[in-house]
């Protein structure tokens, strides 16, 4: 796969809690240089990236409720909204994941259904982030139907703030139970030309990397 096709398959991301305006400036040039699918930051960030990003086809992505997805429903789509109105049009929310692993599917759903509809309702994409690090392969499963249940349009891997980032064979697991109704993306630990590609023949639609520089030199 060629650099310029690669670089849109790629949500260029900075979400450290210690980068300054001068890193995301920084960033978002990178990803005009490279034309990548996003620049991937925290919320507060949303409307200095949009600024960055205009008269571009590089969409604004914000995470919600990251990186440890135990807020209220209300307050992750509280936190979607409020991006969306500052120029995002991609919110990447975390699920309430203890609640997953007790399995109180009810909550579960719920969680993602308020997000969604508060993403929708705006005309943007909702990737929902199932943390994989922390989940059995049928807790993986569940949550990626469960997203599909709610009406979300991705499930992604990983924050890239847990013990593990995306694994081949997670991404893999993904695919088979969304098929191609939803994307997936991963995200955490991609560092290289190899590992991304091996991601995408995986079946992943959108990589969540910050080493895109070094993937796409």
């Amino acid at each position: 796969m060629d650099k310029t096709t690669l670089a849109k398959y790629l949500d260029h991301t900075l979400l450290k809690p210690n980068a300054t305006k001068e890193d995301i400036l920084k960033t978002c040039a990178e990803a005009k240089e490279y034309n990548t699918a996003s620049v991937c930051v925290n919320s507060y960030w949303a409307s200095l990236v949009a600024e960055e990003l205009k008269g571009t086809d590089i969409n604004t992505c914000c995470v919600v409720g990251f990186p440890l997805g135990a807020m209220s429903s209300e307050a992750k789509a509280d936190e979607a909204t409020k991006a969306i109105v500052d120029g995002a049009e991609e919110i990447d929310m975390v699920i309430n994941i203890g609640e997953l692993i007790a399995g109180n599917d009810d909550a579960v759903l719920a969680d993602i259904k308020t997000v969604t509809e508060a993403v929708h309702a705006q005309g943007k994409i909702l990737k929902v982030i199932i943390e994989t690090s922390f989940l059995n392969d049928e807790q993986k499963v569940r949550a990626c139907k469960l997203t599909e249940q709610a009406g979300a349009d991705f499930v992604k891997t990983s924050t890239g703030f847990s013990s593990a980032g995306a694994k081949v064979e997670d991404v893999k697991l993904m695919r088979e139970t969304v098929g191609d109704r939803l994307g997936v993306k991963a995200s955490g630990g991609i560092h290289s030309y190899d590992e991304a590609m091996a991601m995408i023949e995986a079946g992943a639609s959108r990589l969540g990397v910050s080493a895109t520089v070094d993937i796409l030199a």
